[in-house]
């Protein structure tokens, strides 16, 4: 059986799709490293809604595919940007995912992490509105039980007239957090809106900026996540960071090297391309709890041209090839995104993923994977 796929010069190639999936199941627990997939959420098709209403929701499915993400060891990081937080997922609707997620993780005792930003502020805010949506938002995810991740924020980094106000906020915050937080610097490729993060559009002044944050409360900071796309700044961070704090990679260009590490450390993960490769990642890690480096890299590396394929820029925008392969997978019923933003990627860009996806044979039926795919060529006028 061959399907018809477009490539980007519009033209038509044959592809003759795998007939087995990789051999995969789940294990034990991680011993090495603590691997969290940021987690996508599930729309509801039959909701209706237009552009401007709030998202809707299918929160059975939404909650098995975090079941399926705890059955293989991998850690969920909920209402994240991979959430279509600031895209189609407003507070609310992040407040409720925080709570039933939290609470399906202590039913089934998956590992959890929530993120806590200021997306409750839909206009202008002052620091002390900042403060006060942070103090909201952080007060809702330590009541769910979860970890809480100080996401970047868009009116912070509005409001923000320097460093020193970003020290002010992130110091008042972490002070009265009651648990130790993860810190997470989200780069502009992934939010125009957050370019000049803590204070400065120069990266090296930034990363102190950040850094001096982390070393005036390491008691408070459990980690950091750099999503930065910036291997090289990554390490230089990780080298800096005081003891004891960890550096979760989000970096879905070079992952398997810094998960990897060399002689002076390594980075944990908080990905979202762990999202689709759920299971193979979790595979690749329990290979390297064995201290099989080179059994890591070899399932882990060729995994690097599908999220180079995903996270191209516009690079926000991959959030709609991760539900594409979620819906590829069987994971959900439909290929519907809240927001529509199904829309945002092109039909060459979505036969390059499945192409991808599948000689990676991440789908568990290929067949379906096939049917499905061939459904969607049909809805773009592609027949034969």
């Amino acid at each position: 059986m061959t399907i018809q796929l477009p490539g980007p010069d519009g033209t038509l190639r044959t592809y003759e799709p795998r007939t087995e999936p990789l051999a995969l199941t789940t294990g034990a627990p991680f011993t090495s490293r603590t691997v969290f997939s940021a987690a996508h959420v599930v729309a509801d098709p039959f909701a209706d809604t237009t552009p401007d209403s709030p998202a809707a929701i299918d929160w059975d499915a939404t909650l098995a595919f975090r079941r399926h993400l705890w059955s293989h060891g991998l850690g969920v990081a909920e209402a994240m940007d991979t959430a279509q937080r600031g895209m189609g997922l407003d507070w609310p609707g992040a407040a409720e995912l925080i709570r039933r997620s939290a609470a399906e993780a202590k039913t089934v005792g998956g590992l959890i992490a929530c993120g806590v930003g200021t997306d409750q502020l839909t206009g202008p805010a002052t620091l002390a509105e900042v403060r006060a949506a942070y103090e909201e938002q952080l007060a809702l995810v330590e009541a769910s039980g979860a970890r809480s991740i100080l996401m970047a924020s868009r009116a912070l980094a509005a409001a923000a007239s320097g460093p020193e106000d970003y020290l002010d906020v992130y110091g008042h915050l972490l002070r009265q957090s009651a648990e130790p937080v993860i810190l997470h610097w989200l780069g502009p490729m992934f939010d125009p809106a957050l370019e000049g993060y803590w204070g400065s559009s120069d990266l090296d002044a930034a990363t102190d900026t950040f850094l001096e944050v982390i070393a005036a409360h390491p008691d408070k900071v459990e980690g950091i996540k750099v999503s930065l796309l910036d291997a090289g700044r990554e390490i230089d961070i990780r080298r800096r960071l005081p003891q004891g704090v960890r550096c979760y990679t989000g970096d879905d260009f070079n992952y398997p090297e810094l998960i990897a590490g060399d002689e002076k450390g390594f980075s944990h993960a908080l990905l979202g391309i762990f999202d689709p490769l759920g299971p193979l990642a979790a595979e690749a890690v329990r290979v390297l709890d064995t201290g099989n480096t080179g059994g890591f890299r070899e399932l882990l590396d060729p995994t690097v041209a599908l999220s180079r394929h995903l996270f191209q820029t516009p690079t926000r925008f991959y959030k709609t090839g991760v539900v594409f392969l979620a819906w590829l997978a069987g994971h959900q019923s439909h290929f519907t995104m809240v927001g529509g933003l199904q829309s945002a990627r092109s039909l060459p860009h979505f036969a390059r993923a499945y192409e991808l996806a599948d000689g990676l044979g991440l789908f568990p039926d290929p067949k379906l994977a096939e049917e499905r795919m061939k459904n969607l060529l049909a809805l773009y006028g592609v027949t034969r």
